[in-house]
């Protein structure tokens, strides 16, 4: 039989008349993850995308790029029949031949109210005829094989053990965002979530490239490939910031140094984000982590800033964000050894409740116009576009 994928979703469908705006995001985001898999169409079924299959079609490298596909709550392998409750029970009879099992039940949504038997009477009839064919109990708690029927005006899908997507919104559907992509653990899970809040997310990597190795930049490079995913577009800015960390050591005392490097580099991320037309800056601090990132210590780093901050780690433990980089598949780039330009330069008693007014009183010492237009000459940007496999191209996708 014609093979399709039945995705479903979950939060789309609370946005009411706003509703087609994320769908139709949506669809595009599943042709770009699909493309070059043997997906033949992608379509707008009754609370649900349809994806045709060809032949060709790998169901195990399907699922693993729908499982990366923001938006989607679950999603399976589907076969298609007639509407009739005779044509369903001969096509997953015929189907069930090439699987072994000794429970199972069955799963119906009757989106067309015109259709004469109810969910539960197709529940009963199908699971009854599988009994007498099979053999098989049925089980509604424990099942070896969840049957899934959806009833939709003149067709109908059936299919086998769902397969959890992420959740979330789709990318594009939440603006543009400037994530501050430091090369640890904690950034690219910050960025992963504002993705899954339907973001765009644009990077910004500072490092101490002449005055350390270019092993920061390289990390941060790789660390967006693998976010490029999620995305399928990314764009990395790589700002120079030795330079800048060794102008404000000349001019303040080290306790505060770290503070006004992390104001300084909210100032230029803000300058690639009006640049960018982005709405906010990301950062993945997670509070008490670290001497600045205390609750005194960020609000004075935030003053620094052009517009909203949000910090999604922020009531995380490292445990729980080293688990999702984990699952992300960013965790072993991440704990690569590098040369952070931060921590070239980092005092070893940072001030931990740092003053409002001590920072304006060391930043006169500073040209702050001059140190933003510095980072800004000397940035590099680097274009990620759809991964290897999904690019682009002539579109077979209905």
């Amino acid at each position: 039989m014609k093979r399709f994928v039945v995705v479903r979703y979950h939060e789309i469908g609370l946005k009411g008349k706003n509703a087609p705006f994320f769908f139709n995001q949506l669809l595009a985001n599943l042709r770009k993850a699909c493309y070059g898999l043997g997906v033949e169409g992608v379509r707008r079924g009754h609370a649900m995308a349809v994806l045709s299959l060809s032949p060709e079609a790998e169901w195990e490298q399907l699922k693993e790029r729908l499982g990366k596909v923001f938006g989607v709550a679950r999603f399976s392998l589907a076969f298609h029949t007639e509407a009739t409750l005779e044509a369903l029970e001969v096509a997953i009879l015929e189907e069930l031949k090439r699987l072994t099992f000794s429970s199972f039940r069955i799963t119906a949504k009757r989106e067309d109210k015109a259709f004469l038997l109810t969910s539960q009477d197709i529940n009963r009839e199908l699971g009854a005829s599988i009994q007498r064919a099979t053999g098989a109990r049925v089980d509604l708690h424990h099942a070896d094989l969840d049957i899934a029927v959806d009833i939709l005006p003149r067709e109908a899908y059936f299919s086998f053990q769902w397969a959890p997507g992420p959740g979330g919104l789709p990318v594009g559907t939440g603006g543009k965002v400037i994530c501050l992509l430091s090369g640890g653990i904690d950034s690219p899970i910050a960025a992963l979530r504002m993705m899954k809040r339907g973001c765009q997310v644009v990077f910004v990597h500072f490092h101490g490239f002449p005055l350390v190795e270019g092993t920061s930049r390289h990390k941060a490079a790789e660390l967006v490939e693998i976010l490029n995913q999620y995305q399928y577009s990314s764009q990395l800015h790589l700002i120079p910031f030795g330079d800048i960390q060794k102008q404000i050591i000349v001019a303040t005392p080290p306790p505060y140094r770290v503070l006004l490097y992390r104001r300084m580099m909210l100032r230029i991320a803000g300058e690639v984000a009006r640049r960018e037309n982005a709405g906010a800056l990301v950062t993945g601090d997670s509070l008490g982590q670290v001497a600045s990132q205390t609750l005194e210590n960020l609000a004075v780093i935030d003053k620094a800033a052009s517009m909203l901050v949000l910090r999604p780690l922020i009531g995380m433990n490292k445990q729980e964000i080293i688990d999702q980089a984990l699952l992300a598949g960013t965790y072993e780039t991440s704990i690569i050894p590098d040369e952070d330009c931060c921590q070239l330069f980092v005092p070893k008693h940072p001030v931990t409740r740092g003053s409002l007014e001590e920072v304006h009183s060391l930043e006169v010492n500073l040209d702050i116009p001059a140190l933003v237009a510095q980072g800004m000459v000397g940035a590099e940007v680097k274009e990620f576009s759809v991964p290897e496999g999904l690019a682009v191209g002539p579109s077979p996708i209905i």
